[in-house]
């Protein structure tokens, strides 16, 4: 049975969230992408709380494809160390979770 999960990064402007997604997408390591935002995030970073104000990508893959998704967000992301967390997608409706699969075939 395949698995799947659901990646999420963040980045500082909506664009290079689109730019990070596209990309993605388009190499089929990700069915789809969300990005929401902007949201409020706090944080420990580097030693130091802080609050900023990020935009949220999300992304649904196959837990076979993660791998490749993971290393391409954190080749491309303008952050030096980006969150980049998945979680899996324990239930989905059945046309869905086939979409997601049939979308990360490999070219």
């Amino acid at each position: 049975m395949t698995q799947y999960v659901q990646a999420s990064t963040a980045t500082a402007t909506k664009q290079q969230a689109v730019d990070l997604a596209g990309p993605a997408v388009q190499q089929r390591l990700a069915a789809g992408a969300q990005i929401v935002g902007p949201v409020t995030s706090v944080f420990w970073h580097l030693g130091e709380y802080g609050t900023g104000e990020e935009w949220q990508l999300l992304l649904k893959t196959t837990a076979e494809r993660y791998p490749q998704l993971e290393a391409y967000l954190l080749e491309q992301h303008p952050w030096d160390n980006p969150e980049l967390c998945a979680v899996p997608i324990t239930l989905g409706a059945a046309p869905c979770l086939k979409w997601i699969s049939d979308s990360v075939v490999e070219p």
